[in-house]
């Protein structure tokens, strides 16, 4: 039997060194990469050809082992500039070829040595597309990932610790992977030219304070953030109204992140509602989308598999324009249940999904989508430049 295919009799192939194993009991066989251990999480899939890193630290990956099913992993090496947190929440990843050998001219390390630097458990070597389809068409399942050079493994634990675990429903990550307290962000947007900038360095006027509610922030969102001339400040997840409305923002930036949103709106959602009652413009990215839609009275539902890769089409409903987005969410809104005064403004073309709405009377808007992108194409950079405007247009009033 050939690594990489589910086992029903529990035959380990020879030279194995890693496994994934299923809370349904399946087995997947593969080879060991980056750090030895194990972890249980949900398992998803990730469809972007580019950006391996971005997504491997990206926060709102927090309790799930990613999936690429794209098979040249690691051709780009790594580097310390593409990091979208310092610390990655992954549970592991699965790839279907060995790394990819690193040609590119701003790598500093091999994937596999950036992996075991931030222990990261992994797995090459499976049928990727095999799991995929079973994703697809049964749902993300729970399972451990586990890699030991001696291939030693007690299949009987490790499928009742992937029965055991819990899973995303009801559970609240934003708790873990949030700042531990305020700090100021001015870095902006990274060019070939010059690196990453910065908004008050290069002498660049700070038009707006903007305060970024951290729910598991993705950096290239405060960056976008900063390079449309935003002095942000970002505060974590529990901070209440008062602590936010202290800072004196023009505007209020609610971020993306993990987990179940309606158990992060238990003390999320009071506090977004006084927000929304000042006025002020709020805008709101995926987890952020999810909150408010709670804040507005609407209900949110988990996916069978998510939406995660940057290659997922979605329609403006107002201009009947088509973006190609990068998305990595488990939830969604419920259509049915958003208020007269919320207005659906994207839809996803893969599933017809609720991808955006607004307010009707309140300069607050949202989508679930990644506008900031990183990784992913950049059709949908002009939602920050249309925060802006509604911080612009408050202050002249």
């Amino acid at each position: 039997m050939a690594a990489g295919h589910p086992s029903s009799d529990r035959a380990q192939p020879q030279g194995a060194t890693a496994v994934l194993v299923l809370d349904d009991g399946s087995i997947f066989w593969g080879r060991g990469i980056g750090a030895v251990g194990k972890n249980v999480g949900e398992v998803v899939f990730n469809t972007s050809i580019t950006g391996y890193q971005e997504v491997l630290t990206d926060l709102s990956y927090a309790g799930q082992i990613i999936t690429f099913t794209f098979p040249h992993i690691g051709n780009v090496g790594a580097n310390p500039q593409d990091l979208e947190s310092t610390t990655p929440a992954a549970r592991g990843c699965i790839i279907r070829d060995d790394i990819t050998e690193p040609s590119n001219y701003r790598s500093k390390q091999h994937l596999d040595a950036w992996l075991k630097s931030y222990n990261l458990v992994g797995l090459a070597g499976l049928d990727t597309r095999r799991l995929t389809r079973r994703i697809r068409d049964k749902g993300a399942p729970n399972g451990v990932i586990a890699h030991d050079p001696a291939g030693k493994f007690n299949i009987d634990e490790l499928v009742a610790e992937a029965k055991a675990w819990p899973g995303l429903n009801g559970m609240d990550l934003a708790k873990d992977v949030t700042c531990r307290q305020t700090y100021s962000w001015t870095e902006t947007r990274w060019t070939k030219e010059k690196g990453f900038g910065d908004l008050i360095k290069d002498g660049r006027k700070a038009d707006f304070n903007v305060v970024a509610i951290d729910y598991g922030a993705k950096r290239n969102i405060l960056r976008c953030l900063a390079d449309t001339g935003c002095n942000v400040t970002v505060v974590p997840a529990t901070a209440t109204a008062d602590e936010i409305l202290r800072h004196n923002p023009d505007g209020i930036f609610l971020s993306n992140g993990p987990g179940d949103p309606a158990a992060t709106g238990v003390y999320a959602v009071p506090e977004i509602k006084k927000l929304i009652a000042t006025g002020k413009p709020i805008f709101g990215i995926c987890l952020g989308h999810q909150i408010l839609s709670l804040a507005f009275g609407a209900k949110t539902y988990k996916l069978a598999m998510g939406h995660r890769g940057a290659n997922q089409p979605v329609q403006d409903l107002e201009t009947g324009k088509v973006e190609i987005t990068s998305q990595n969410h488990g939830f969604a809104v419920d259509r049915a249940s958003l208020p007269a005064n919320v207005k659906e403004t994207h839809k996803s073309l893969f599933d017809g999904i609720v991808e955006g709405m607004r307010s009707t009377d309140k300069p607050v808007f949202s989508v679930q989508y990644h506008p900031e992108a990183s990784p992913g194409p950049q059709d949908s950079h002009y939602l920050f430049e249309r925060f802006t405007a509604a911080m612009a247009a408050r202050k002249k009033k």
